[in-house]
């Protein structure tokens, strides 16, 4: 098995058909390719059965999460060159089955089939969640959520930092992840010109962090639900220790079960990806339902780019197997439009698209500058699930892939008076 890095190389090049622009360390010490470039590191042959036995998106990703495969050097230089080669093919990338009527591809596979060692499939890591339907009951969205969101308050502690808010923040230049944290905060309360003495719901409250700066901030009663008891347990104690529990309210509760509107304004900050397409239109039904006339929603939700065939949309493998399991992106267009349908009248799209690349940047800077707690608190294959997740969705974000948008739209009541001003922006040259 000596030179196992140059007869991977030669294999992996085989089967892309481009020279490999990542240098190759094998479970035997030896190293082939570019010198000074990131290193994928191929700790062992598992790795290799794993992709044997799940060819493609899956089955790199479970060798990354069992630890199987890693990055040493610049992650994010290696993530942006894999991803052109494996991950953003596009529509001219050959399907397997085109790749195997090449002979130089069938004899590559052998080989790869005998550097793999005993044919036998590893049993995937004990984080993946098995593929569900995407119908979005009440019963999968609990699951999914606390999924996602039970894994230590401790542990997202470390990723978000003081702020706790698992959203976009909001930069200047200058400015440190609790200041656009604040900020991202600010720009919600603003555009839903909250009051002193309106209510205010606030769906997906996560760790209570907009509900305490609404009610501290603006005078307003929140009622905040989650489907995580973890969240819910955390940010009933933040309220209480910022003197706020005549004001605030944290539920446990599915959106779809809040009976006691009208509200004045909603917030949905980072909720709606978990909603899925089918769903969707009901969700803004639901919301507009909730709200006055006259009353305005801030949805704050992330993006993908639309698909000329979205009938063929399918939602990532490693995402869905280990990060937001049901988590479904919907073109921003498509958001408007569903918002449309249900009665809204929507005012405001704003595209912070490059503000949540940096957020982004400094989580996994956060958790890379705690890693061995983070691995402590959680367990090593969740963390590097995170590292991969937010440092990839990072690149996404800064090469325009996917992107993150504000968008604000009233209850527009029949008189057509929206109460927006003239001039809601202020554009700067």
């Amino acid at each position: 098995m000596a030179d196992a890095a140059s007869r991977l190389r030669s294999v992996a090049e085989q089967v892309l058909g481009v020279p490999l622009p990542v240098r190759l360390r094998a479970w035997d010490g030896s190293e082939a390719g570019p010198p000074g470039a990131p290193t994928l590191v191929v700790r062992n042959r598992r790795a290799l059965r794993r992709m044997l036995f799940k060819p493609g998106e899956l089955g790199l990703a479970r060798a990354w999460v069992a630890g199987d495969l890693d990055i040493e050097g610049d992650l994010y230089g290696a993530l942006a060159v894999m991803s052109g080669l494996i991950w953003e093919r596009g529509e001219d990338a050959r399907t397997l089955a085109q790749a195997l009527r090449d002979p130089r591809v069938r004899a590559a596979v052998r080989e790869l089939v005998r550097l793999a060692g005993p044919p036998v499939p590893p049993a995937p890591p004990r984080e993946e969640v098995r593929r569900r339907s995407h119908l979005h009951t009440r019963r999968s969205d609990r699951q999914a959520i606390s999924h996602h969101y039970d894994v230590g308050n401790d542990f997202y502690g470390i990723v978000l930092g003081p702020s706790m808010v698992y959203s976009c923040a909001y930069w200047e230049d200058g400015g440190t992840l609790e200041t656009a944290q604040r900020d991202k905060l600010e720009l919600v309360c603003a555009k839903l010109d909250l009051r002193p003495g309106q209510r205010l719901l606030d769906v997906g409250c996560g760790w209570g962090s907009m509900a305490i700066h609404a009610a501290r901030e603006h005078g307003v009663g929140v009622v905040g639900v989650t489907l995580s008891q973890e969240q819910a347990a955390f940010a009933r104690k933040r309220v209480a220790d910022e003197g706020l529990t005549d004001r605030v309210e944290i539920r446990v509760q599915d959106y779809r079960d809040v009976r006691d509107g009208p509200y004045d304004a909603i917030s949905s900050i980072g909720m709606a990806e978990h909603v899925g397409a089918e769903r969707y239109l009901g969700y803004a039904r639901d919301l507009y339902g909730l709200l006055k006339p006259g009353g305005r929603l801030l949805n704050h939700q992330i993006a993908r780019r639309p698909q000329r065939d979205e009938s063929a949309y399918d939602v990532d493998e490693f995402i869905d197997a280990y990060v937001f399991p049901d988590g479904e992106l919907a073109p921003v267009g498509t958001t408007v439009t569903q918002l449309e349908l249900a009665g809204f009248e929507v005012r405001d799209v704003e595209s912070i698209r490059e503000h949540y690349a940096r957020t982004l940047r400094r989580w996994v800077a956060n958790l890379e500058a705690e890693w061995p707690r983070a691995m402590r608190l959680t367990s090593p294959g969740r963390a590097r699930v995170w590292r991969l997740y937010m440092a990839a969705s990072a690149l996404a974000f800064e090469h325009n892939r996917i992107g993150v948008n504000q968008v604000l739209a009233v209850r527009t009541p029949d008189s057509g008076a929206s109460g927006l001003p003239l001039r809601s922006r202020v554009w700067q040259n």
